[in-house]
């Protein structure tokens, strides 16, 4: 797929019309500091090192629940596909091209209910579900990054079909170092202060373990008073989240709901078993047993167990820390996310 995709055009007195090239993508997107940010970023990046032409249109965060309040930015002569997030208001939608539109989140699921308040509910609701509905209708290909993303999209918004195609990470600067066995065994938490993550969860885990356990946790606050537990602070940028986990010996993500995972599939490429529910995506990211081990959601007693499990046995742990490596860089490296939707642009350009 690599080179450019450039127009090519007929002999003179062709009876046939000229076939539809990709000769740019255009990416209209509400700006979150989320991870769809990073997911378009990287996705711009990674067309452009292919040689195609490919720019981001930075909506700002009002565009979203306010779209009158912004201008529409005009769709540029040279984009033969505009891809956006399912959450992009219908303003801000081109026409005379093809569509592509990706799914991030789980917000319908039932396991995010009671994280999300009464104004958060509504909101999603009344707002973005029917916003939603509309693009889903429009969008001539819809890509979903998880089957559960996708199941619950379908479910709760629109039953169509949808390709799944995995965030990438930047496997060559989420890389392992080397590590020998530390005592105490050091786990990592990486992810929002939020209740829906399991940060709830964390504190009485970490007594269950006792001795020989310590836990880092990104903006911990009060959490990092906790004996055996300490405080980051907020990382800035991935340079300082690649450095965290490659100071860490396994991950623990006790998260009740995830639309993919991201930091879990980035532990993974630094070479961290990790240890995550077995519920939403999180199941689809760590093979249970293989690169890590899978709990039951809220239970505190079975994510104690295994971690006691995986910092107890050196011929485990250097397994899963190997099998955690191959995964991230055989399913979800950029390159394979570049080649997937370079692919898919073409069926877009084809059928047009």
């Amino acid at each position: 797929m690599a080179g450019v995709w450039a127009a090519v055009s007929r002999e003179p007195g062709s009876m046939s019309r000229s076939k539809p090239v990709l000769s740019g993508v255009w990416f209209p997107t509400v700006r979150t500091n989320g991870g769809v940010d990073i997911f378009t970023e990287q996705l711009v990046a990674g067309l452009q090192s292919r040689g195609v032409r490919a720019e981001i249109a930075w909506l700002p965060l009002r565009a979203e629940y306010a779209p009158w309040s912004v201008r529409i930015p005009e769709l540029p002569s040279w984009a033969s596909i505009t891809h956006i997030n399912t959450w992009l208001p219908t303003r801000f939608v081109p026409v005379g091209v093809p569509l592509v539109a990706t799914v991030h989140h789980c917000i319908y699921s039932p396991a995010v209910t009671p994280y999300k308040g009464v104004l958060r509910s509504a909101y999603h609701h009344l707002w973005v579900r029917s916003n939603e509905k509309s693009v889903l209708k429009r969008a001539d290909m819809v890509t979903a990054v998880s089957n559960f993303a996708a199941s619950t999209v379908q479910a709760a918004v629109l039953d169509r079909s949808m390709r799944i195609i995995y965030n990438g990470i930047d496997a060559t600067f989420f890389k392992p170092v080397p590590r020998g066995a530390r005592v105490p065994f050091r786990l990592l938490y990486v992810g929002k202060w939020a209740a829906l993550k399991g940060i709830d969860l964390l504190r009485p885990i970490m007594r269950e373990l006792g001795a020989g356990f310590e836990l880092r946790v990104t903006a911990g606050g009060a959490l990092a008073q906790e004996k055996g537990i300490y405080d980051l602070g907020r990382l800035t940028g991935r340079g300082d989240v690649a450095a965290a986990m490659q100071d860490a010996d396994a991950l623990i993500f006790p998260s009740r709901a995830e639309g993919f995972g991201l930091v879990v599939a980035e532990a993974m490429a630094c070479g961290l078993p990790v240890i995550a529910t077995r519920g939403s995506a999180l199941p689809e990211i760590v093979e249970d047993g293989v690169t890590g081990l899978l709990c039951a959601s809220d239970d505190v007693s079975e994510f104690a167990c295994a971690i006691r499990r995986v910092a107890g046995d050196r011929v485990l742990y250097r397994a899963m820390s190997s099998a955690a490596r191959c995964a991230a860089e055989k399913r979800f490296s950029l390159d394979r996310m570049v080649d997937d939707y370079l692919s898919l642009y073409g069926e877009c350009v084809r059928e047009v």
